[in-house]
């Protein structure tokens, strides 16, 4: 599916070209995480078919060399959205995927969803952040001398709340606009999420499974979407990929501020010469007694 144009200001981020350089993960690595297992073979897609290698047992086994490609695909995207400065939103609620999520994105400072999905999270925006910012007035409430004079019980619902919001949205309490595209961790339990996404035109990167839809999601990453194992190395690939793309991004700002910064010096000195008072010339310099003879001739 091609993406929409009005996603960036710039279609080059998503250009799928093949890369020169070695891929982020090999075959082996893919193998011993078990990115391989898919489902049941009743419980498959048929839209999942090109990434089925064989089956065995009654269970798909996925096309790694094609799951290989798909992670580079993604990985140079996801760098690409991080170099430019803009936000990927993980959205991961299973039990297994949580504290992988929610350790490896926090450690990028990426936004992630790891509790249930907020309905209109992305659609109905403004409003959580109405939401966000109540959580952060409890937090000045709470450091002000007001907070001294309620009561015992008005405190305890007013912290309950606190913890309440902390636990839905702490993680986004950053996210100040929509973010540039989002990265699900199963697509069938996150299909809210990608419905949202799908609707304002936010790209989504997805590990999908063979029990999954693929059609719909910008970047398919065919994998095991139930094994922690597998959740934790796909999402380090991912991270990695953001970390080199701010990484780009901090040495190309130094870089413009060290090319900036000669030319201010320039035009500050230029100012302040044409503020200085000019000089006289030799023969301009007349004295008083010099001014008194060319007046009396």
């Amino acid at each position: 599916m091609g993406l929409p144009g009005n996603c960036f200001s710039g279609d080059y981020f998503f250009k799928k070209e093949k890369s020169k350089k070695m891929p982020r993960t090999n075959f082996q690595d893919l193998l011993d995480a078990g990115v391989h297992f898919g489902h049941l073979k009743r419980k498959w897609n048929p839209n999942m078919a090109p990434f089925i290698f064989m089956e065995k047992n009654g269970i798909h086994i996925i096309d790694l060399q094609k799951t290989i490609v798909k992670i580079d695909e993604a990985a140079n995207a996801i760098k690409q959205i991080a170099k430019s400065g803009r936000k990927v939103l993980f959205v991961a609620t299973k039990k297994q995927a949580k504290d992988i999520v929610s350790d490896l994105v926090g450690g990028v400072n990426m936004p992630y969803v790891t509790e249930r999905w907020p309905g209109g999270m992305l659609t109905n925006f403004p409003t959580i952040r109405k939401a966000v910012k109540k959580m952060m007035s409890i937090d000045k409430m709470t450091k002000d001398s007001a907070w001294d004079v309620l009561s015992k019980r008005e405190k305890l619902q007013i912290s309950r709340q606190r913890a309440k919001l902390e636990k839905m949205l702490g993680s986004i309490a950053d996210l100040t606009r929509l973010p540039a595209a989002l990265f699900i961790v199963d697509v069938l339990k996150e299909k809210i999420a990608v419905r949202e996404a799908q609707r304002l035109g936010i790209p989504v990167f997805a590990m999908v499974d063979t029990n999954s839809q693929p059609e719909g999601i910008d970047f398919v990453i065919p994998a095991n979407d139930d094994a922690s194992q597998s959740i934790s190395l796909i999402v380090q690939v991912m991270t990695d990929a953001i970390r080199e793309g701010l990484s780009e991004r901090k040495v190309e700002r130094e870089k413009e501020g060290d090319e900036k910064e000669p030319s201010v010096k320039a035009r500050r000195a230029k100012v302040a010469d044409s503020h200085a008072s000019p000089v006289p010339d030799d023969d301009e310099d007349l004295d008083d007694e010099d001014l008194d003879e060319e007046i009396d001739e």
